[in-house]
């Protein structure tokens, strides 16, 4: 696999970065990894990178986006913190990512069984984690389908406030970037969210969070 060039990334639209992402998923799927040569890739990438994607996701050890999407040294910019939550620092290494770096989408990925979930299920509160779970409250409490047992012992319950917050992530981060969201709508870059089920591997992506537009 070719190390990523200005001019390789430069010619990757949205749609191709995506369809990137998914054939590196069924790759780590199948057991069927590109053959690479990571120290060659150190020595190419040094005197600079040239990502085609920008992955927010969760510090889960399981969820590595460079290995579940089959991804080599140069090729993704991944943003991690527990429960793929936003914040300032977040959204300006995304406006880098994009702006500057020359990404071409984005992803918020989520995943199952997610600790931090539970404990926003859970209303946990201990030092600097409650800041960080009180952002994902607010998933907690747009999930209305659910009536009884609403904790981390309910896992259906839990998945569904996943994948609300990982939607909710998506809507605000064109909600607090105008950098990006410009890029999004000009058809510069595209954004999509998605999760990670650590147990078979499986990335799916939520069609009604995808943007991908026609370049002006």
């Amino acid at each position: 696999m070719k190390t990523l060039t200005k001019e390789m990334q430069a010619a990757i639209t949205p749609t191709m970065a995506l369809g990137l992402l998914k054939e590196g998923n069924k790759r780590f799927m199948d057991n069927l990894k590109v053959n690479r040569n990571l120290l060659q890739q150190a020595n190419e990438t040094s005197d600079g990178q040239h990502p085609f994607a920008v992955i927010l996701s969760c510090i889960d050890s399981r969820t590595s986006a460079e290995l579940i999407f089959d991804q080599g040294l140069g090729d993704i910019f991944s943003v991690r913190i527990a429960g793929n939550i936003i914040n300032e620092d977040i959204l300006g290494s995304m406006e880098f990512g994009c702006k500057v770096a020359g990404a071409k989408i984005i992803v918020v990925l989520g995943h199952t069984k997610c600790g931090a979930v539970k404990g926003a299920c859970d209303h946990v509160e201990m030092g600097n984690l409650t800041a960080l779970l009180s952002k994902i409250q607010p998933a907690v409490y747009d999930e209305k389908t659910v009536t009884e047992n609403r904790n981390s012992g309910n896992s259906e319950f839990v998945e569904k406030v996943a994948s609300i917050n990982i939607k909710r992530t998506v809507h605000a981060i064109m909600e607090r970037s105008p950098i990006l969201k410009e890029m999004i709508e000009s058809g510069a870059i595209g954004i999509v969210g998605g999760a990670h089920d650590i147990t078979t591997g499986e990335v799916r992506f939520y069609d009604d969070t995808l943007i991908i537009n026609t370049p002006n």
